[in-house]
């Protein structure tokens, strides 16, 4: 049984949290003993691009979601957005209504900094 490790993420750096996918994006791909080559020509990619996601440099969505599904591994985007829809709670208050925007804050609502 594989040891799965969970991580604070809100405690790292953006580069960290890339590096870290990095990492983890190169070990998929070698415990499915897949070469960079194998896999760029298998998802249609460069070994330069699939290179950059697992040296945790900043990549495309497009080919973060090619990477997965070559690498078998769509379903952990289920765990990146997850739907949750709106709360019951939220659904009495708008009548059924589901929120299609967000409201911000109102002029009024804002704090000034300045003075006269």
């Amino acid at each position: 049984m594989p040891i799965i490790i969970i991580m604070n993420f809100y405690n790292m750096s953006d580069d960290a949290i890339l590096a870290e996918i990095g990492r983890r994006l190169r070990r998929e791909r070698l415990n499915n003993n897949l070469t960079r080559t194998g896999l760029a020509e298998q998802i249609d990619l460069s070994q330069d691009t699939i290179r950059n996601a697992e040296d945790g440099r900043n990549v495309s969505m497009q080919s973060l979601i090619r990477i997965l599904r070559g690498l078998h591994r769509l379903e952990q985007l289920n765990e990146l957005a997850v739907d949750r829809g709106p709360s019951p709670i939220e659904l009495a208050k708008r009548h059924g209504q589901v929120r299609q925007r967000a409201s911000g804050k109102r002029a009024k609502d804002r704090k000034r900094d300045w003075q006269w």
